[in-house]
């Protein structure tokens, strides 16, 4: 088990080293296991749907829909109405115009389901607005970072989908789940801007706004709050599959776009290429994660590191709190779809025999994986701040540090209480 261990982390090193892609470098490492290992399986039984059948399964279908309805909206503008929507409503708050990025990072992320989509267009536009007006950068940027982690948790999100395709749970139920423990999350970051603000006294004087501002607000993020609302309404009513979901998301964005002035022929070109290339790409790290689980699966893997780990005998805390790291520390070299199609047929088994329910571990693995969006070095968030501000990654690893924390307890709490995330299944079931 040690010399498989060994030649697998070798390869990793070496491909990701060597910039090639991740799932390419997933495949490439799964078919060098079996050739080193096990060369007397043969290959083409591969091309029976053992890989190629990882991409069949029909909640699959929403992925690229939810894809596109993000970069719609994206090209929309709407990173532009949700400063100037939420200003008014949101400047006189402890904490001023900093909340901005939390509320509107939990508005986009209800209708992107992509955490680096969701950093890239509230930042856009958060960002240089902030610095105008003196806010402190480093919670700016760190707030943003924490903040923008919440397109994962917020349904609809993108990492669910894939959560549930491998683990053979419903989404619509790992959507529900992950709405209250997303707006929870999203109060924490609130509660620690709103403290920070009042110990630091760094928060600028903001006007107060009159109604007719607040008005206008309300105007220029109802079309999004409507699309949020129509989802999520056909979503609690059980009106719509996943699938359906993602098309009347992608309908809602082109209405949007079009009453913004912003629809054309060039603006659906280059949403469609951008959500074409992004689903090519969770697509490959899909389909060479599945080579590589079957190599492991032929190699007895998963079953030895489950007998290992049950012969220490974990309490199911422990358990959590022990994977919770394992799962931080995946995050440092890996992006959140290529650890949840590794790891997952290795750590469900274990939670479910510790008693967790797989809806809930499911969003304790969004979560885990959230905090992986904002670890150097691989933390995509951080590239995201990086090229909107030219800051060094390390600077907006320091800023985003106390998010970090926040996260950290957010998924202990989650493992104390797991109510946090299965009340509202359970009230709507």
């Amino acid at each position: 088990m040690f010399d498989i261990a060994l030649v697998t982390l070798i390869l990793f090193i070496a491909l990701l080293g060597g910039s090639v892609w991740i799932g390419l470098s997933l495949f490439a490492v799964g078919y060098g296991l079996l050739v080193l290992f096990k060369p007397n399986i043969p290959m083409d039984i591969f091309a029976s749907g053992l890989v190629w059948g990882s991409l069949i399964p029909k909640p699959l279908l929403s992925l690229p829909l939810f894809i596109l309805m993000s970069e719609l909206l994206v090209s929309a503008g709407i990173g532009r109405l949700l400063f100037s929507g939420l200003a008014p409503w949101v400047g006189r708050l402890p904490g001023g115009l900093m909340h901005i990025n939390v509320v509107g990072s939990t508005l986009f992320a209800a209708v992107s389901g992509s955490s680096a989509a969701t950093t890239a267009i509230v930042g856009k536009v958060s960002l240089p607005e902030l610095r105008a007006r003196g806010y402190d950068r480093q919670l700016a940027m760190g707030s943003l970072a924490g903040a923008g982690t919440l397109g994962f948790l917020i349904p609809p999100s993108i990492i669910m989908i894939i959560y549930g395709v491998v683990a053979e749970q419903s989404i619509l139920e790992l959507f529900i789940a992950g709405i209250v423990p997303g707006f929870l999350l999203a109060a924490f970051y609130m509660v620690y801007i709103a403290i920070h603000q009042w110990v630091t006294s760094s928060q600028p004087v903001v006007e107060k706004p009159t109604w007719n501002e607040r008005l206008q607000g309300l105007r220029d993020i109802g079309s999004v709050s409507l699309l949020i609302f129509s989802i999520l309404g056909a979503m609690y009513m059980g009106l719509a599959s996943i699938s359906e979901l993602a098309a009347l998301g992608v309908l809602g964005a082109l209405i949007i776009a079009a009453f913004s002035g912003s629809l054309s022929w060039a603006m659906l070109n280059r949403a469609g290429r951008r959500a074409v290339r992004t689903s090519a790409m969770i697509g490959l790290i899909i389909v060479g994660a599945a080579l590589l689980n079957s190599a492991f699966g032929f190699l007895g893997i998963p079953k030895a590191i489950a007998s290992q780990i049950a012969s220490l005998g974990l309490s199911p805390i422990v358990l959590i709190v022990v994977l919770l790291f394992f799962y931080a520390l995946l995050g440092m070299f890996l992006d959140g779809t290529s650890i949840i199609v590794m790891t997952l047929p290795i750590t469900l088994p274990l939670v479910i025999a510790a008693g967790f329910d797989a809806i809930w571990f499911g969003i304790f693995v969004v979560v885990a994986v959230e905090i992986s969006q904002i670890t150097p070095p691989i933390g995509f968030n951080l590239f995201v701040i990086q090229s909107q501000t030219g800051e060094s990654i390390g600077t907006i690893a320091r800023a985003a540090l106390p998010f970090f924390f926040i996260m950290l307890g957010f998924a202990v709490l989650l493992a104390v209480f797991p109510q946090i995330a299965l009340w509202l299944p359970g009230i709507l079931q």
